[in-house]
């Protein structure tokens, strides 16, 4: 039987080969699949994230933490998928048009992943027409992400063109802040991975 306490340890720790190992073992004894999710691995991420909201993990920790859960993520999808596990809703994501960075996107990418979410994972440099390609896929809520003042203007694009699709749009990065979210008319605003999740699960929880 698997050892929840010791899988929310290995992920929050960032130990991917521990990880993998106790994933892989849980798989080999055909062990609940959802169970791993639900008492291992959504719990350790929404830790870490409170932790980095406390100011008491940092980039790094957030990051290997997110990578170890991704190494888990990637051997139970198939599983998941054969289960008929139910989504708690689609997101797409990116970071928009003339920005090229991506860890902040990737890293609540990974948690909405973790939170149970499906991840249309857009990349970078994205226009309206990749968002517009996202919501074809069923994206209930598009993820904006920038660093740069200069690209972060294109998000009142995006928020325009999505006002009356039935579509939420939130927006997040470094130079994003609360007043810009709602000056630009956005559905909601996050400055940190762990915020994000707590927004999409206040959109699509309800």
């Amino acid at each position: 039987m698997t050892d929840f306490i010791a899988l929310q340890t290995a992920i929050i720790k960032g130990k991917r080969d521990d990880v993998k190992a106790i994933v892989n073992a849980a798989l080999e004894a055909k062990e609940d699949i959802n169970a791993l999710l639900d008492k291992g691995m959504i719990p350790a991420m929404r830790e870490i994230g409170e932790r980095f909201s406390r100011n008491e993990a940092y980039v790094p920790e957030l990051l290997i933490a997110a990578r170890a859960m991704q190494a888990g993520l990637a051997i139970i999808e198939p599983e998941l998928a054969k289960s008929g596990r139910k989504s708690l809703g689609k997101i797409a994501i990116g970071t928009v048009k003339g920005d090229l960075h991506d860890i902040g996107k990737n890293l609540v990418a990974i948690m909405l992943k973790g939170a149970g979410y499906d991840v249309i994972d857009l990349g970078v440099n994205c226009d309206i027409a990749k968002f517009e390609d996202g919501v074809k896929q069923g994206a209930q809520i598009i993820a904006c992400s920038s660093l740069l003042t200069t690209t972060m203007a294109y998000m009142k694009d995006i928020v325009t063109h999505f006002k009356d699709q039935g579509v939420k749009v939130i927006i997040g990065g470094a130079p994003v802040t609360k007043a810009f979210a709602e000056e630009i008319g956005a559905n909601g605003f996050s400055d940190d991975a762990n915020g994000a999740v707590k927004l999409v699960d206040g959109f699509l929880k309800a």
